[in-house]
């Protein structure tokens, strides 16, 4: 009885820590990928001479993330890790996420 009193303990302190360390790594991942996308709207526009009102689609930017090992194009645009998407609305805005507490600072 003592055993699982002290196991549920220990679940009851380690479980919420468990959680806000996961949505913390979802968030740093999530901004990662709006620098990403970010510096690919960048690179496409001074490529391909646009100014910053200008639109941007995600097959604009396909390109410039890179290739992978296997010499697919990586795409890392497409989903926040938490469930949230990506909007890039022009070039000299700054790409958004639709996860609150997921944005890309100065």
């Amino acid at each position: 009885m003592i055993v699982v009193a002290i196991i549920g303990l220990l679940a009851a302190s380690a479980i919420p820590n468990f959680i806000k360390a996961r949505a913390r790594s979802q968030a740093n991942t999530c901004i990662s990928n709006l620098r990403q996308i970010d510096s690919a709207v960048q690179r496409w526009a001074v490529e391909n001479s646009k100014s910053g009102t200008d639109p941007v689609t995600p097959a604009d930017i396909q390109g410039y993330f890179g290739r992978g090992v296997t010499g697919q194009l990586i795409n890392v645009g497409v989903k926040c890790p938490a469930g949230g998407t990506y909007d890039v609305p022009d070039i000299a805005s700054p790409p958004t996420c639709t996860v609150a507490g997921h944005e890309l600072s100065n």
